[in-house]
């Protein structure tokens, strides 16, 4: 039953992260923590689990979204560029820091994030262009937190990216395409740290590495991977106002999942 259920949250999530250019951690983790209470892992270690898988998954969902947009020409891979190498380095440090942090608090700290994303979402709130020309200094500065906070709740960072592309210039479809493909090195960052944080933790499960839990990393890349040309196809053909609210109404529930956990 875990499996299909974990083939099922990754074509899920595939679909978004194409389609809105956010939504694949913030339903895998949650989701991903519910299934493991289920399956009996411990508590402790809960939340690290779903973070760390979550990331892992996000590897592969965006090589294949990325793939689909830039055969639409909308990936900006200067900017992605510039942003990566602080991404890297502020994803690295965010999965350490999370691994320090108990699930108990890693928990309401995700549930937030999840909410304020949802009340951006709820609220119509539109980034506009204010500086088209960023300087080198504030790519450094932004990549660096927008991988630290994004390692923290186990996101591929489309939730910050997209508005601070949209706010220095890029249009909306340009802003998905590029932050599509800068969750790649945020995932890569927060994966290797979740990975090292958690190799030699005495909790862990079968078939674990580190705090990423194989059997689900495999699944959800498996479907997501396959599903994410769809989303990203449908980006450049719908108007995804109507869909984001309905996405924000889910992100609460989940929030509120995890809150009465």
């Amino acid at each position: 039953m875990e499996t299909s259920l974990y083939l099922l949250l990754g074509s899920v999530v595939g679909v978004l992260a194409g389609l809105l250019g956010v939504g694949g951690g913030l339903i895998i983790v949650p989701m991903l923590a519910a299934i493991f209470i289920h399956q009996g892992m411990p508590d402790d270690i809960i939340m690290h689990m779903a973070l760390g898988t979550s990331l892992a998954s996000i590897l592969f969902t965006s090589i294949s979204s990325v793939y689909s947009h830039h055969q639409h020409q909308a990936v900006n891979w200067s900017r992605a560029a510039k942003l990566t190498p602080a991404i890297l380095l502020g994803a690295w440090f965010g999965g350490l820091f999370a691994g320090i942090l108990s699930s108990d608090i890693l928990k309401p700290v995700f549930a937030l994030f999840e909410l304020s994303v949802a009340a951006y979402m709820l609220w119509g709130i539109k980034a506009s262009s204010h500086n088209e020309s960023p300087s080198l200094f504030n790519f450094n500065i932004s990549g660096g937190v927008i991988g630290f906070i994004s390692s923290i709740v186990g996101i591929g960072g489309g939730s910050m990216t997209v508005p601070w592309l949209m706010w220095h210039g890029s249009s909306i479809h340009k802003a998905i395409a590029t932050s599509a493909a800068v969750g790649f090195p945020i995932a890569i960052g927060g994966a290797i740290s979740y990975l090292y944080t958690g190799w030699s933790h005495t909790q862990l499960p079968q078939y674990s590495a580190g705090f990423i839990y194989l059997p689900a990393l495999v699944s959800i890349s498996l479907s997501s991977v396959l599903f994410a040309p769809l989303g990203a196809s449908l980006a450049h053909k719908l108007e995804v106002k109507k869909l984001k609210r309905v996405f924000a109404l889910l992100l609460i529930g989940l929030a509120i999942y995890l809150f009465s956990s």
